[in-house]
């Protein structure tokens, strides 16, 4: 099988190593040719700890990318997917899948990946695959599961053959939304996490805040119309629980930093040096409960911390007076 996949930054890097090793053919794109050239020649990528094959490909043409794949990734950051969904309309057919490893919702329409990826391109064959996993984890070949939502049989088949191995394990679903949900969401979580433990409260507390946060991702998965049960999977606590209790995680990193009041050059610094998506996405979801008229407080406080710089320890009242 050909694979293609779109983004080179450290979750790519990491999903090419699972079809590599499950003997596919893979070529990655990115759209800069110096990074193009940089990867090419030192075989090695600066996002993870990953010697690239010399037999995995990587390009800069979307053509030579998609032509004759048998799966097309999308692995790049939430706010390019328009943008690289709408160029790979002109090369992609019908019969080849579309795999969304991207984690996210974009700020102006407020659309989740699925619906963005399928209203360019006309196709049911899509898979959106989330769950907790670090790409330095993938790489090392540790156990790792994912959530493989789809409404097309023979994309799930597809996507299963090429992926699922002795260390990766596929669960499947049917409940697209909600697995976006939760990809989306616990990055923000995660942020208001680390916060905590900048703080300096314990993991009694943390415990807490986790508790309290997957009920009301649970009741927003089925106020968007999802299964409140997705919230028991791999994309769901899985991946909350990874995101939120982890210093690999950059989203809780960034609230780390926050809960130990460092610098605010510190803090931008840290941003502008590393793609947090928790912060893309927070200005998203905001904007989304605010257009669907529903209340999510923590993510208004987490808004309120983030952005307009209230007190992070605002949180422990929250917790405490939180219905």
């Amino acid at each position: 099988m050909k694979i293609a996949i779109l983004g080179t930054g450290a979750y790519g890097m990491a999903l090419a190593s699972i079809f590599y090793e499950n003997n596919n053919k893979v070529v990655m794109w990115t759209n800069s040719e110096e990074g193009k050239e940089l990867l090419c020649r030192e075989r090695k990528s600066d996002k993870i700890d990953f010697d690239i094959p010399d037999d995995i490909v990587i390009t800069t043409k979307m053509k030579d990318l998609v032509e004759d794949a048998n799966i097309i990734v999308i692995a790049v950051p939430t706010k390019f997917v328009r943008d690289v969904s709408l160029e790979l309309k002109e090369y992609y057919k019908n019969e080849q899948v579309i795999c969304i490893a991207s984690k996210g919702i974009e700020q102006n329409s407020c659309e989740f990946l699925y619906d963005i990826v399928k209203s360019n391109i006309k196709t049911d064959k899509i898979v959106v695959i989330s769950g907790g996993t670090f790409a330095i984890d993938i790489v090392k070949r540790n156990p790792v599961g994912l959530a493989a939502a789809t409404r097309s049989s023979m994309a799930l088949d597809l996507v299963t053959e090429t992926m699922q191995n002795d260390y990766v394990k596929l669960r499947p679903t049917k409940d697209v939304i909600g697995v976006e949900i939760c990809g989306a969401i616990k990055n923000v979580i995660a942020i208001a996490s680390g916060m905590l433990d900048g703080m300096g409260y314990s993991q009694s507390t943390s415990a807490m805040f986790i508790t309290e946060s997957l009920h009301d991702i649970k009741s927003l998965i089925k106020a968007l119309g999802g299964n409140p049960k997705t919230i028991l999977s791999f994309a769901g606590f899985a991946d909350l629980l990874l995101t939120c209790t982890s210093y690999k995680s950059r989203n809780y990193t960034l609230g780390k930093m926050i809960g130990e009041k460092r610098s605010s050059k510190e803090i931008n610094d840290y941003k502008e040096k590393t793609t947090i998506e928790g912060l893309y996405t927070l200005e998203a979801i905001s904007k989304l409960l605010k257009n669907k008229k529903i209340k999510m407080p923590i993510i208004n406080l987490v808004y309120d911390i983030v952005i307009k710089g209230k007190d992070a320890e605002s949180l422990n009242k929250f917790l405490i007076e939180k219905d």
